[in-house]
């Protein structure tokens, strides 16, 4: 990769600094150090190791890149004045910033993980103590295998590099697809990782390193986007049977600073608001001249402008009604009283939310208007600041994998491999309980054995059909209600549209609850219940659903430049 050979070694800095509450990701300066006899203890391998786990902190891998894959679904939209825009309109291109930038800062990573990988089986193994040294390789290595994970999944395949390129020639490799990059790097990765880490880290000092659970989890997502249901559901069930980990009680503990690395998180994101100080948070260590901001810059885009947010990424409608219809379970005390579900209130504010919003009664600001139903609270600060920090920076941890993800990714499997629809149910059932929202049992028990689909606009259509189960039934309520409650602006939703192959479909009935919309709504005054829209609705689908090509848009294209400069891609 082009951009990779100007990528410093480890001959100036190790920048990366995690945030205090781990300490194994500590700055480190080892000035005059060259490569060349840089790797020669174990410290000097776990400084190396945290450089790759810096690469995770990069906009465009885990922070306010994170927008542009937000608005390309059916869960967020944007305004037509604001640059997520082009990925709304699927009008992006092999030039456009987010297609090349993810695509270098993923490679960049990837480049650090093999100085770890390939130093680490030159060494004199006695260096080091203990297991050390197949940890320090097996979290490298898993590192590399989610750097990958995210390449074929964002680009239908990646150009494979496994060591460190000697020549510009090296780096001119074809590109391969998905199932070859699987095969050769991400399946041999998480092997070795699953062998070789922790069930569990004994020392606070290790927070945030990745785990046996972390690579069991990824790896089981590997087989469950290629279908092979029986080897998923396997994995996803040793992640839930070791006892590790738990669904944390008030799902907002998940998108907060307050209760990080918790019973829930399986593979988790580092971020810091207070190291590096005053550095804008979307300054990473990648450069030179300038040092690390340790902070994420997600919050901004998301979070409502009348509070020093952007909020360049909009809930969609059909979100929106989503949330709406995720009907409380009133005997449920996780709902503490509230009329909306906690789900809901962890996620999105509509004017007519529950509590209050940057320590205000929500609608006290202006806002929710011109068709602007409802503002994104997920990743923001507003649950601890009256505003989004204006230089960019939260502290906020990315959790790139959590528990309800895989009773969601087991309940499919499951599904998928034997049939079992009532199991699926009873994992779905987990999530939805902490949610504070019927259970499909619940609904079961109050309609002689159906449930509703809730995924259907009930302002639209007046009515949401009752359906029996049947893995039909409950594969689309895990798609189209489920993993968009649980899962919505966590980066994972285009992925799993496409591995569905139902993108074209849900843009289509989208489209035309948008026609339907702005046919019949009264958008005067504080527009129509449930959802509120007044002004005028927003059309989030109207160039997507009539352009949308699944060769051309289910993913990204090679970056131009990459291909300018391998002239073995073609």
């Amino acid at each position: 990769m082009k951009y990779i050979k100007n990528i410093l070694l480890l001959t100036s800095t190790l920048l990366f600094v995690a945030c205090d509450e781990s300490s194994f990701l500590e700055e480190i300066n080892p000035n005059a150090t060259t490569s060349a006899i840089f790797w020669e203890t174990e410290n000097q391998f776990n400084s190396g190791l945290t450089t790759v786990y810096g690469a995770l902190q990069f906009q465009n891998v885990s922070g306010s890149g994170l927008q542009y894959e937000m608005v390309r679904a059916d869960l967020g939209g944007t305004e037509s004045w604001y640059a997520p825009n082009t990925f709304r309109n699927l009008t992006y291109t092999d030039g456009t910033f987010y297609v090349t930038d993810k695509w270098n800062e993923l490679y960049v990573g990837i480049f650090r993980a093999n100085q770890v990988i390939e130093n680490i089986n030159t060494v004199d193994p006695t260096v080091f103590t203990e297991n050390s040294k197949n940890e320090i390789e097996a979290q490298a290595r898993f590192l590399r295998a989610y750097f990958y994970f995210e390449l074929v999944n964002t680009y239908g395949g990646a150009v494979m590099q496994t060591k460190i390129a000697e020549t510009t020639e090296d780096l001119k490799q074809p590109f391969s697809s998905i199932e070859e990059v699987n095969n050769a790097i991400i399946i041999p990765d998480l092997d070795f990782a699953k062998e070789n880490l922790p069930l569990e880290w004994t020392s606070s000092d290790d927070l945030g390193r990745v785990t046996q659970g972390s690579a069991k989890s990824l790896l089981g997502k590997v087989y469950l986007y290629d279908k092979k249901w029986s080897e998923a559901a396997d994995l996803f069930k040793e992640v839930i049977d070791s006892n590790v980990y738990t669904l944390v009680p008030d799902i907002l503990d998940n998108f907060t600073d307050q209760n990080e690395f918790n019973s829930e998180s399986i593979f988790e994101v580092n971020f810091s608001s207070t190291i590096a100080a005053g550095v804008n948070g979307n300054i990473v260590d990648n450069s030179t001249t300038e040092t690390g901001a340790e902070a994420s810059a997600l919050a901004r885009p998301l979070a409502q402008l009348n509070f020093g947010g952007y909020n360049t990424v909009l809930p969609s409608y059909y979100l929106h009604e989503l949330f709406v219809y995720d009907e409380v379970d009133s005997t449920n005390p996780v709902n503490d009283g509230n009329t909306q579900s906690k789900r809901m209130g962890a996620s999105i504010v509509p004017k007519n939310g529950d509590g209050e919003y940057y320590n205000l009664p929500i609608g006290q600001k202006a806002g929710w208007a011109y068709g602007q139903s409802s503002y994104v609270k997920k990743y923001t600060n507003w649950y601890n600041q009256e505003s989004e920090d204006v230089n960019s920076r939260s502290g906020i941890n990315y959790r790139a994998i959590r528990l309800a993800d895989v009773y969601l990714m087991y309940a499919e499997a499951v599904l998928m491999d034997t049939g079992d629809f009532n199991t699926a149910i009873t994992y779905i059932d987990k999530v939805r309980a902490r949610a504070g929202v019927k259970t499909l049992q619940e609904y079961m028990n109050e309609n002689v054995g159906q449930f509703p689909q809730l995924h259907i606009s009930k302002q639209v259509h007046t009515v949401q059909p009752l359906v029996t189960p049947s893995i039909e039934t409950v594969l689309t309520h895990i798609q189209r209600v489920e993993r968009p409650l649980e899962l919505c602006f966590e980066g994972q939703r285009w992925k799993d549209l496409v591995r569905w192959g139902i993108v074209e479909q849900v843009f289509t009935e989208l489209r035309a609850d948008e026609v339907w919309r702005q046919n019949n709504l009264d958008v005067t005054g504080e527009g129509e219940a449930p959802i509120y829209i007044n002004e005028r609705i927003r059309p989030d689908f109207i160039i997507a659903s009539s352009v949308y090509n699944s060769a051309q848009h289910d993913y990204f294209p090679v970056p131009t430049l990459e291909v300018q400069a391998n002239n073995n891609l073609n």
